[in-house]
This record gives structure tokens, sequence and C-alpha cells, in this order.
């Protein structure tokens, strides 16, 4: 079968190619899953490059999410349970974008049959990440201001969305001024362009010099500093991603006055720690909102393995429309 390959880390267009390799064979607790589509995340790219929380062992494969059918399951009910079934594919190793992948069978999910194949490809780390921020870890009321940075990604809109669904309001940052407008005409309440504006000021003037108490940062350096001195008094900031592989700097007297919070989240630990229970809850309400119109994904151009190079230079444009997405395979 197919599968893309790094042996090295570092530029995505560069290291990775299409190998073949043997077709798995599911043990104890596993499923074997014919691939159909998956995402191409930041987090992915990055994990190439070497710059995500956990470096894999080399040689490997990428991809966290996906969707495929599963054709072949090992010993355990749950497995056998799924086989024929089409499921959303949360490989927490990584793994996806391949013909044919092995994943413990707790960590694949059916999917409606009215979810497309896209959208339930990128079913997991947008729409699970900026539900679970907003509702179980910062728990944002209704009537509250939610500060986020880079607010023009797929998660940047989501969290727009929740907010018109659940009545919170959203100061959104990014670096252009077009997309500043873009993102007003989308539902956010207020926008600041970081390039002509500073965050803390614009924020303190939105929220009548009170700042906010809940913040989301994806970026990391100079931005998520700015963010924390607009935090409140009790102000939490939750960070999420490092899109500048750059270090904050935060005054310790700006936490220590208020009792201010910084706080990083990761979706993959997050779930690691929920009971199936609560994680077929979530994936249920991911479901309902995405039929909704506020957990959906807008998606991009899509392309073959064979054309993985073109895929992840795609993705890694600025200002593209859309989530790349690998086409694997057919239903």
């Amino acid at each position: 079968m197919k599968a893309v390959v790094f042996e090295r880390f570092g530029d995505p267009s560069e290291v990775l190619h299409v190998r073949d390799v043997p077709v798995p064979e599911p043990g104890r607790g596993q499923v074997r899953v014919r691939m159909l589509a998956s995402p191409v995340n930041p987090s992915d790219l990055m994990t190439v490059q070497g710059n995500y929380g956990r470096r894999p062992e080399l040689p490997a494969t990428p991809g966290f999410e996906g969707v495929g059918v599963v054709e072949a399951a090992g010993p355990g009910l749950l497995g056998r349970l799924r086989v024929g079934r089409r499921v959303a594919v949360l490989n927490r190793a990584g793994g996806n974008w391949q013909e044919q992948v092995l994943v413990p069978a707790r960590q694949v999910v059916p999917v409606p049959a009215n979810v497309s194949d896209e959208q339930a490809a990128a079913f997991f780390v947008n729409p699970a990440s900026a539900l679970v921020m907003i509702r179980s870890v910062l728990k944002v009321p209704a009537g509250a201001w939610v500060l986020q940075t880079a607010a023009g990604s797929a998660l940047g809109r989501m969290v727009i969305r929740l907010g018109r669904h659940y009545g919170f309001r959203t100061i959104n940052v990014v670096r252009r001024r077009a997309q500043a407008q873009e993102l007003l005409q989308a539902g956010g309440d207020a926008a600041i362009c970081s390039a002509e504006e500073s965050i803390e000021e614009r924020t303190k003037a939105l929220t009548e010099g009170a700042g906010v108490r809940f913040a989301l940062d994806a970026v990391g350096g100079e931005t998520c500093s700015a963010v924390a001195r607009a935090l409140a008094p009790g102000g939490r900031l939750l960070l999420y991603g490092t899109l500048s592989d750059e270090p904050m700097v935060v005054h310790p007297r700006i936490l220590m006055t208020g009792q201010k919070r910084i706080e990083g989240f990761w979706m993959s630990e997050w779930s690691q720690a929920q009971s199936i229970v609560t994680m077929l809850r979530l994936f249920r309400q991911i479901g309902r909102l995405m039929n909704a119109g506020v957990l959906v994904s807008e998606i991009g151009n899509s392309y073959p393995l064979d054309e993985i190079q073109a895929a992840v230079k795609q993705a890694a444009t600025p200002g593209r429309q859309g989530k790349v997405m690998l086409r694997i395979a057919q239903r």
C-alpha cells in the first residue's frame, strides 16, 4: 500500500515522500481502517518540521485525523462492532496519511451518513478543540468577551460561530486589515489588526477599560504577551498553539495583580484523560453542532497522496481559503 513517509525532520515539501509499505494486521484492541481522506493541519506540518509537542520515531507517517472505513479488527468486542462502519479516525500518534492505518478501536468514531467525508475527516482537531476550550475548560458564559488570536483560522472561525450560537462575544486578532473586515462580516463582534493597532489598548477600549476574562492564543511570542496584558482581574488565557515558535514574555506582576492565569491546552492530552462516556457525549455534541452549521470546516483544495508536496505547500500558504484535504481513496 502507499504511505506518506518522512525519514528526517525538515520542510514538509522536501522531506515527505510516498513509499510502498506492507499492509498492517490489527492486534488485540486494534482496527485497520481504509482511509478515505485526511486534512493537512498545522499540527501535522509542525510534526514533520520537528516543532510539535512530541517528536515521533523516524521513519514516520503524519496525519492526526481523517475519515475511513473499518475493514478489519483484532480480538476485542469494540473493534468487531466497528467493522464496515465509516468512522472518524482520531490518531493521537499520527499515521493517517496512508491507504490503511492501524489504530486502537476506541480512537475511531462512527459518523452519521449525512456528514460528508470532508467534514468527517476534520471532525476532531478543530471542532473538538474549539468546543472543549470554550465550554469545558474556560466555561465561557453568555454575554462574556473572548479574545482570540489566529482568528482567521478554521478553529478561530468556529469560535466566532460558537459565540453566535451560545451568546458570548468575540474580539478577533488577525494580521491583515482585509481579514479583520472579513471576520466582522462572518459574525465576529470586534476585530483587531495587530499590524496597525495595539491589542491591549483596543481590547481595553472595547471592554470599557476592564479587559477580558477569557482568551485563547495559538501564536505565542509578543502577540501572546499582549493578550496577557489585556486580561481582566480573574482572567484566564489558554495557550493551544505556537505558530510564531517564539516565547512569550510576561512580567510576573501582570499575573499577580488580579489573580490572572495562563494555562496550556493540548487536545490529545485532554482527551486521553476523559472516560469513553465523556468522549461519546462530546462526539454527539460535535455532530449536532456540525448539522447546525456551527462546527463546520471550510474545505479548500484536495490532493491525492502522490501530490503530497503540492498539498503541504498549499497548506502552508498564508491567506489560503479552506482546509487542504488529502483525498486518499473513494468510498
